[in-house]
């Protein structure tokens, strides 16, 4: 998953500025920005986002409800899953090329070498971008973390909003859930209001605190606001009123505490949205490999009638969302095609998905980011999986088992790893390939 053009080129430059990948501080960005004219303080109205899971469909339920209101949006998100441009949507649209080539060779020159992450230089170009191009609103989703996390030099956001909280990134953010709740919640501003879903206790004891010691209004699901689905109908209630709205677009119970999550942002930051464009936004949502179906060429491998989908869910919390959701699937047999990041919990990202499977798989597709070995996948899963070793190939052994058997078609869901998720839509070159 690269750049194009020149930007590849700069990018390839960059790695070389900073010994690490990733380094949680501000300082270097900070002094970047301000030789770039400060272009953070010259945003528009920003939502900011962290959380562990759910932050990209957060923001792509911002998103839609804002264009559903005839704003124009800047979006920041990462990582991105085919092309680069994914990561900076400006006033609706993918950055060009272009855009992106010349703002990246104008950081590279303004900042003259100094060390840097190319994460935190991306920010910055997305930062002079978002204040050279007019917009309405501008949503930011975290890279990693929060309190270092390179979006965190914003001041003063309209909104804040944390999403599920889980255990992932331990070697960075800490190995509890409180102290991994303490670095998400590092982006809670002074006054400003912060909204949150479904938690686990011990991680929005942490964010509450925190947002009481600073002031911060905190909107928390069950104690001020709240969602719930019935016989088609999702109903969203705060003390401003309650909402009925269609389903969310994006499947699984889980996206309706993403939802949640955005609408009170959104009513919290005093940004103008009325309730036909939440209703209209929260319908037309669009957010690939987030239980996306796919219909290109690996879904051709499968028998007439036979589904296929991708979800990026990578970690503990993101399984257990899966798992919530497959028993709506108990119609049919469904299979497990499963690859994942080094360094990943592989036996508790599997743990809840085993015993849902009529068949698992395990995966590493070549051109794959960190891809953990198919053998130690297979390890996990205590013998309950077995080595594709490719995303095709496992399709075509599932397919070639149902041609002798008789029953309903299947499903397959390939899962474990947002890299995973980009090579996958790269070979099925679906029609949402590109984020809509």
């Amino acid at each position: 998953m690269t750049a194009p053009g020149r930007a590849e080129a700069i990018l390839d430059r960059l790695h070389g500025l900073h010994p690490r990948l990733i380094d949680l501080s501000l300082d270097r960005l900070t002094a970047l920005l301000h030789k770039l004219g400060d272009p953070q303080h010259r945003l528009p109205p920003v939502i900011h986002v962290a959380g562990t899971n759910g932050k990209g469909s957060t923001c792509a339920f911002l998103r839609a409800i804002g264009e559903a209101a005839g704003m124009a949006v800047h979006v920041y998100s990462s990582p991105h899953l085919v092309r680069f441009n994914e990561r900076i949507r400006l006033a609706g649209e993918l950055v060009s090329d272009a855009v992106l080539e010349s703002a990246l060779e104008q950081a590279e020159r303004v900042n003259a070498g100094a060390p840097i992450t190319v994460f935190e230089m991306i920010t910055a170009v997305a930062f002079v971008l978002f204040a050279r191009v007019p917009a309405q609103l501008c949503v930011l989703e975290v890279g990693l973390g929060g309190r270092g996390d390179a979006t965190n030099v914003i001041a003063r956001p309209a909104a804040c909003a944390i999403t599920s909280i889980s255990l992932d990134h331990r070697e960075m953010l800490g190995d509890t859930l409180a102290a991994i709740a303490a670095e998400k919640a590092g982006i809670i501003k002074p006054g400003i209001p912060v909204a949150t879903g479904a938690q686990p206790p011990e991680a929005f004891a942490v964010i509450a605190k925190r947002a009481a010691e600073l002031g911060a209004p905190l909107l928390a699901r069950g104690r001020d606001w709240e969602v719930t689905a019935h016989a088609g109908e999702y109903r969203y209630v705060d003390p401003q009123g309650s909402l009925d709205l269609p389903p969310p677009s994006l499947p699984g119970p889980h996206q309706l505490d993403n939802a949640g999550i955005a609408i009170a942002a959104l009513r919290a930051g005093a940004t103008a949205v009325t309730d036909d464009a939440i209703a209209a936004g929260v319908a037309r949502a669009q957010w690939p490999a987030r239980m996306q179906r796919l219909s290109g060429r690996l879904a051709a491998l499968l028998p007439a009638g036979w589904e296929l989908w991708l979800d990026g869910g990578h970690n503990p919390g993101a399984a257990a969302a899966l798992a919530e959701h497959l028993p709506a699937w108990s119609d049919r047999p469904c299979h497990l095609i499963v690859g994942m990041k080094q360094s990943k919990d592989l036996a508790g990202f599997l743990r809840p998905l085993l015993p849902l499977a009529d068949s698992v798989w395990a995966v590493a597709e070549p051109g794959q980011h960190l891809a953990e070995a198919v053998e130690r996948i297979l390890a996990a899963a205590g013998g309950r999986a077995r080595a594709g070793p490719t995303v095709a190939q496992a399709l075509q052994a599932i397919a070639d088992h149902a041609s002798g058997q008789q029953g309903p078609a299947g499903r397959a869901l390939i899962c474990g790893s947002l890299y995973l998720a980009g090579e996958v839509l790269k070979q099925d070159c679906h029609a949402s390939l590109h984020r809509a």
